[in-house]
Parts: C-alpha cells; sequence; structure tokens
C-alpha cells in the first residue's frame, strides 16, 4: 500500500515537471517567435516595402508625364524661345568689317552685326534712335546735336563716348584714311560737345542728313594710334575688331584649297550690353562662299540655317520641306538709264518712244516675285512721290508715231534711219546679275519690235564697274539705292554729271535748270508739305525730259529651312537691312504655358 502511494505520488510529481518543461519551452518558443524571428521577418520585409514604395512613385510620376503630355495642347503652346546658334551663307567673299570701308555684300553683313551707329531702322524700316538718344536741328537746318545714350560700352567694356563718334566722321574725312564714304562727308565740321553730345555743322540745310548717321562708330580708344594710312589695312579690321552691335567677334577660320571654293567662316557671340538688349541667338555663324554651288550644297545638308546673294530659287531647293522664302523689297529703284550728253540718246523724242515701247507690267509678272513698279525717280509711299508725273506707260503704237514724226524711217533691215544715221546704240549689263540680264534680254525684244539696233554688253563685275564709274556706255541697266527719304540729288543734279564730281551718280549726265533748282530747295525744306511743293519742278522736268526709264524695285531674296521668328517680309534699304531686328531673331520651339 505504501508503495503504491508513493508511485502515485511521483507519477504526479512528474506529470508536474513535465508540464512545466511544456510550459518553459512554450515560453521560450514565444520569447524566440516574439524578439527573434519576428525581428528578422521584419528586417526582411524591409527592403519589400522600400522597393514597392519606389515602384508606386514612379509608377505615378510616369503616369503624370504621359497625362501632362496628353493634355499639353490644352494649357500649353508650342512657341519660339530664345536660343540656339544660327549659321547663315553669303555668297561673296570677306575683305573687311570695317564699317567706313565695307562695301561688298558679305562684309557690309559682317559689318552690320559687329557695330552699331548712332542711329538705326526698326522692322518697318523707319529711322530710330540706336546709340544716340535723339537729335535736334537748328532754325537753319544747318546745325544738328546728337545726344547718345549714357552708360553705353565697347564690346571690350570700354565706355562709348563723344570722343568715339567725332573720331568716326573725322576719320571718313579724312582723304588718307581712303574711305568710300569720304565724298558724303566733305564740308560737314563735327565736334563734341561734353562727353555725351556731339555737333554735326554742315555747309547748307540738308534734311536727309540724319540718314547718314547710321555708319557703325569706331572705337577711339583702339584705333587712334593708327596712322589714317594704315588704317585700311589694320588687323582690326579682319581678325580682332571690336564694335557696340548685337554679337561680337569669335574667330575665323577658312577652307577651301583656292579662291574659288574658299569658304570663310566668322564665328559671333551675342554682346550682353548691346542697346537692345542681349540677342536671343546663343550664336551667330556668318559664312562667306566663293562658289555658288556649295553655297546651295551646304544649305540642303543643313549646315546652313539660311542663304542670301542668289538671284533666284535654285531647282533642287524646291523639293526641300521646310524651305521658308523671304523676298525684302529694297528701297531702290532698277532704271534703264539713257546717256542724254551725247549720240542719239540725246534726242528726248528718241528716248521718249523708247520709254513707251516697254511693257513694264510684263517684265515684272516675268520676275517671278511680289514687288513695285517704279514709274518716276521717287518710289511709291514715299514723300513728295506723285502720282501725276508717272511716266508714260507703254503704248507701241504711240512709240513708232513719235519716232515716225521725228524722222526716223526704217530700211529694209527692219533698223530705222535719220540723216543717214542708223538708231543703234549699246546698253552695258552686268553679267553676274542673271536677273538683269533677262530683263536686258526682254528690252532688247521690245527695241527690236520697233526698229532699233540694240546692242547688248554684258560685263564681269570688275568691267562693269568701270564702265560705271567712266560712263562709259551709251545705257546702262543698274539699280540705284533711293531710301526713305525723298533726297535724289546725287543722281539728277547736272552738278553730279561729270565723272569728276564728288559722286558721279548723274549716271544719264542729266541736266535742267529747273530740276536742279527744284533738288536743291526740296532737300533744304524740313516742313514736309513744303517739301512736296519744291520737288514738283523737278517730276515734272524729269517726267518730259525722259533721262531713264523706271522699271522696278528689286528684291533681296533670303532662303532660309523653316520661319525665323523676328523676320518677315518687309521693305529695307540695304540687304544688310535684313538684320534691323537680329537681336530678336528666334529659331527654337519649345512647348511653354499659356499666359
Amino acid at each position: 500500500m505504501k508503495i503504491n502511494r508513493l508511485y502515485k505520488k511521483l507519477d504526479r510529481k512528474l506529470d508536474k515537471n513535465v508540464s512545466n518543461l511544456y510550459k518553459i519551452n512554450s515560453s521560450i518558443e514565444q520569447d524566440l517567435d516574439k524578439y527573434f524571428f519576428k525581428k528578422i521577418n521584419k528586417l526582411i520585409s524591409g527592403p519589400r516595402i522600400i522597393i514597392s514604395w519606389l515602384v508606386l512613385v514612379v509608377l505615378l510620376i510616369f503616369i503624370l508625364l504621359v497625362q501632362t503630355y496628353l493634355l499639353r495642347d490644352y494649357y500649353q503652346t508650342l512657341s519660339f524661345v530664345p536660343g540656339g546658334s544660327y549659321s547663315e551663307g553669303v555668297l561673296g567673299t570677306f575683305s573687311t568689317v570695317n564699317p567706313i570701308y565695307a562695301d561688298s555684300e558679305f562684309d557690309n553683313s559682317v559689318s552690320r552685326l559687329i557695330f552699331a551707329g548712332l542711329f538705326s531702322y526698326n522692322d518697318k524700316n523707319q529711322l530710330i534712335p540706336a546709340l544716340a538718344s535723339g537729335y535736334s536741328v537748328n532754325s537753319l537746318g544747318n546745325v544738328y546735336t546728337v545726344n547718345l545714350k549714357k552708360g553705353l560700352v565697347w564690346q571690350d567694356n570700354y565706355p562709348i563716348t563723344s570722343q568715339d563718334v567725332v573720331f568716326t566722321f573725322d576719320t571718313i574725312e579724312n582723304p588718307n584714311a581712303q574711305s568710300p564714304l569720304f565724298s558724303s562727308w566733305q564740308g560737314i565740321n563735327v565736334k563734341a560737345l561734353g562727353k555725351y553730345a556731339v555737333q554735326f555743322s554742315l555747309p547748307d540745310a540738308l534734311a536727309s542728313f540724319p540718314e547718314q548717321l547710321t555708319t557703325g562708330l569706331l572705337p577711339y580708344h583702339l584705333l587712334n594710334n593708327i596712322p589714317p594710312t594704315e588704317l585700311r589695312s589694320a588687323s582690326f579690321n579682319t581678325t580682332d575688331p571690336i564694335g557696340a552691335g548685337p554679337f561680337k567677334w569669335q574667330t575665323i577660320s577658312i577652307t577651301g584649297n583656292s579662291p574659288t571654293n574658299a569658304i570663310e567662316d566668322i564665328q559671333l557671340s551675342p554682346f550682353n550690353h548691346f542697346w537692345q538688349g542681349t540677342p536671343k541667338l546663343n550664336n551667330f555663324n556668318i559664312d562667306a562662299y566663293a562658289n555658288k554651288q556649295d553655297l546651295i550644297n551646304d544649305f540642303i545638308s543643313g549646315k546652313l540655317n539660311g542663304i542670301v546673294g542668289l538671284n533666284s530659287v535654285p531647282q533642287e531647293l524646291k523639293n526641300i520641306s521646310d524651305l521658308k522664302i523671304y523676298n525684302f523689297i529694297l528701297t531702290s529703284g532698277v532704271y534703264l538709264f539713257f546717256k542724254t550728253s551725247s549720240g542719239v540718246l540725246a534726242d528726248s523724242q528718241v528716248r521718249s518712244a523708247l520709254e513707251q515701247s516697254i511693257n513694264i507690267n510684263k517684265i515684272i509678272s516675268n520676275l517671278n516675285y511680289p514687288t513695285h513698279a517704279v514709274n518716276e525717280p521717287l518710289l511709291e509711299g514715299q514723300l513728295a512721290y506723285n502720282y501725276a508725273y508717272h511716266q508714260a506707260p507703254y503704248n507701241f503704237k504711240n512709240a513708232q508715231n513719235i519716232l515716225n514724226s521725228d524722222g526716223w524711217i526704217l530700211n529694209k533691215n527692219g533698223i530705222r534711219v535719220k540723216n543717214g544715221q542708223e538708231l543703234s546704240f549699246n546698253l552695258v549689263v552686268p553679267n553676274y546679275n542673271s536677273e538683269y540680264m533677262e530683263v536686258a534680254s526682254e528690252i532688247k525684244d521690245y527695241f527690236s519690235k520697233l526698229g532699233v539696233d540694240l546692242n547688248l554688253i554684258p560685263l564681269d563685275s570688275t568691267d562693269f564697274s568701270n564702265a560705271l564709274n567712266s560712263h562709259q556706255y551709251d545705257s546702262i541697266l543698274y539699280g540705284i539705292s533711293i531710301g526713305i527719304d525723298p533726297d535724289v540729288f546725287v543722281y539728277w543734279d547736272s552738278s553730279q554729271a561729270s565723272i569728276q564730281s564728288t559722286t558721279h551718280l548723274n549716271l544719264s549726265e542729266y541736266s535742267n535748270q529747273a530740276a536742279d533748282l527744284s533738288l536743291e530747295e526740296g532737300r533744304t525744306r524740313f516742313n514736309p508739305l513744303l517739301r512736296t511743293i519744291k520737288y514738283e519742278g523737278f517730276l515734272e522736268a524729269w517726267q518730259q525730259d525722259v533721262p531713264a526709264v523706271g522699271l522696278y524695285q528689286p528684291r533681296v531674296l533670303y532662303i532660309t529651312h523653316g520661319r525665323i521668328n523676328g523676320l518677315d517680309n518687309m521693305v529695307i534699304n540695304t540687304s544688310s537691312g535684313r538684320f534691323n531686328d537680329v537681336a530678336n531673331w528666334e529659331i527654337l520651339k519649345a512647348y511653354v504655358n499659356d499666359q
């Protein structure tokens, strides 16, 4: 019995110990799970949570970008923005950037980009202050006082003052400097009135004088130690010019193995202190091409954004998808000038018949670009232009009657003869201008039908220039720059007829006392109405005497890849006038938020 009780007691103790062991084991398991395995699981699951959140954020950003792209047309507009590099090719060669020497298309273009004058033209071809703030003129009209804007600097950060202005125009007036502008500045005294004012004293009143103040200024501090006789060959002109224009010189490089295929690349960067503000383009490269086909090929390849110097659009460019053609009509007139001082063209009746035998409207329609006819020595829309003084219109029958009445009779060869002399003369035309050559050919056809023997004499650039300057021709086809002011004194006053005159630009050697008086009085009047009245005598004399036949206003053809923001078809005075608003040109596009 005692033994049984002992076994039962031991059995209960054993059960209790086993039970306690299970409890201890369970507690240990719980602690391991709580303090070890769960911690381990958290450590393992942490990166998965972070990665999941990152994936979610990326997905949300992607969805937002897609939504923005799809909905951008509703709240964004594709617009032009600042930036980008522009490359322009010009047919020609480079010789100088100096504005008092530049006289070729390429030289004038580079000079216009680097230098700035007292005045300039806006995108409407209106004269506006540039480095100047304005001007005043005395009661006699012969003393102009120009005030400079303060705080302007050269591209080397040296201040611009009246000293620079006086230096520039004194240099032009110095015959030792040999500037082509020399003749137009004779007799003008220039002096500084303090640091920011300049006085110009003229021999006589001249209403058009402010137009002469667009010439780029030169920096006195860089050039004053160079003798005038050496200025034309100074390195300043070709390798390290400093101006005050929208772009500043960086480098020049030349490629090609001969003068016939040379490409001169001039690289420019924006001038941050330009008077109109920093240009919007990041860079401007302008290249001179000696070879026309090289110019065309580089445009086709996309190396060039724009090209200038061609008379017509080449056939190989017409299929370019983004081709943009600009026609800048010049304030110039293409005329057929008759040398009135000798030969058969000294007869005003002959000139009148020739005038009426030319169908000018037909000539213009064959140009294949929109322009205006030139009907008198002034341009339509210009001050003093008067419809009452248009040249006689095309009337072939009347032209025949005039010659018949004047004694010019057709011979068996179809040529008119008077007193044994044939109605024959030459027409000099530049052979490097295809447009002029075509017009000259049309004129020859009209004259031939009238019984006139016209001999076309095509000349290259050098020979044509020599013939022009020496007046070695019977007639000449040429374009003259008229500008926005009606002062055409240099082209028609008898004082400018001789090749010994200051300009010898009276190409017709026209002489009429009434016309001279009218021209001289018109240029000295400042009241627009009075100027208009004063010019009537000249317009009437020109209409009756027919010293030339007005044809049309020529254009500058500018071809680009796509539209340039800030550039539109417009009227300009010279080819470089395309840069009137170059500081605001834009070529890049981006989506921007609507305002």
